[in-house]
């Protein structure tokens, strides 16, 4: 079933686990574009119910605190789009609510990726995908969408064979408590807090002054959950059963921003000087590329910023048509929020 219901030109947001570091995100990106909402509501677990939260105001929704209210199935009642951010499970159990009230959900969790009926959109690169939804769009990993939002205006240029991906993940893609917890530890370390004594509970390992190559559950074949969704996510996204991804995610002690060291061989010939001119011109893509100038993309600087950088661009000698780069995104900002909204602007009138 296409969706056939007429979106309005000043829509009612919802903004589905408003409390959590991505519905934030959700709120302060809804400003920063100005979305044309006429409502703006804030959704979250009973336990929020009450809590305020500022919001910059954006469309006919004024500067000022939003009270959140416990998100039910009667929640959405008169929304027009619901941006969710509260977990695979809470996602599963409000869909058929939202599309019985007529709204279209934006999903951020791994709920309905992969499912056929759902698109996996990231609007520089499959916008059209967003026209046969059937009233659930879902936002890909934040991890893929970085990666392809890169990839797409090479792939014009040749399609691309193969990409071998390794990830520097930030401790936020794992929520606000893993940021507090790296804050935490970097402090108990620095104080001399004995390793069997600090504080671990938002991942496996220490994450303070270490790198984990462990994001998400293990799989049969050895990898993780997080690097079969760079493979299959990549693939739908791209329109391109073809590609072949090998991905390794590792997370590292940065607050707010992955990076990824990315090698992609092409079925054609790819020169550094045709990948530089299509990145330069690409949507969403921003080129930081002067290695004599010690300019290259890095975590630290760019948080909060909207963009998909690229920079160490060079040829990869080791295929016959291969090119290797490095490239950083916020991954709250493309990586969920802002990706999610720029979908919700492709369903405006």
């Amino acid at each position: 079933m296409t969706w056939n219901k007429p979106m309005p030109a000043n829509p009612v947001v919802a903004v589905c686990g408003a409390t959590g570091a991505v519905g934030r995100e959700f709120l302060q990106v809804l400003h920063d574009v100005n979305f044309p909402a006429s409502e703006v509501r804030a959704l979250a677990s009973a336990r929020s119910a009450g809590k305020t939260l500022p919001f910059e105001g954006c469309g006919q929704v004024p500067a000022g605190d939003l009270v959140v209210q416990e998100m039910t199935p009667e929640s959405f009642q008169g929304v027009d789009i619901a941006l969710f951010s509260a977990g695979a499970g809470v996602s599963k159990a409000m869909r058929q609510a939202v599309v019985d009230a007529g709204a279209v959900m934006i999903d951020n969790s791994s709920a309905f990726r992969m499912d056929e009926d759902v698109p996996l959109v990231v609007p520089e690169v499959n916008p059209g995908d967003v026209a046969w939804h059937s009233g659930v769009i879902a936002n890909p990993n934040c991890s893929t969408i970085q990666m392809v939002v890169a990839l797409k205006p090479l792939y014009d240029i040749s399609p691309i064979k193969r990409v071998v991906v390794a990830t520097y993940q930030a401790a936020s893609g794992a929520g606000a408590p893993a940021m507090a917890e790296l804050y935490d530890q970097t402090r108990e370390f620095l104080g001399g807090t004995p390793e069997d004594e600090l504080t671990v509970s938002a991942f496996a390992h220490r994450i303070a002054f270490n790198c984990i190559p462990h994001i998400d559950v293990f799989m049969d074949d050895g990898s993780t959950k997080e690097e079969w969704k760079m493979v299959v996510e990549t693939k739908k996204i791209m329109g391109d059963s073809n590609i072949q991804v090998s991905a390794t995610c590792v997370r590292v002690p940065v607050l707010r921003c992955h990076g990824e060291a990315i090698n992609v061989e092409f079925e054609g010939e790819v020169s550094v000087e045709a990948a530089r001119a299509a990145l330069e011109a690409a949507p969403g893509v921003t080129l930081m590329d002067d290695p004599e100038a010690k300019s290259y993309p890095m975590p630290g600087l760019l948080a909060g910023t909207d963009g998909s950088y690229v920079g160490r661009l060079r040829k990869d000698p080791t295929v016959p048509h291969g090119l290797a780069f490095w490239n950083v995104a916020d991954q709250i900002r493309k990586g969920a929020a802002l990706n999610a909204v720029q979908i919700a602007q492709l369903l405006l009138p």
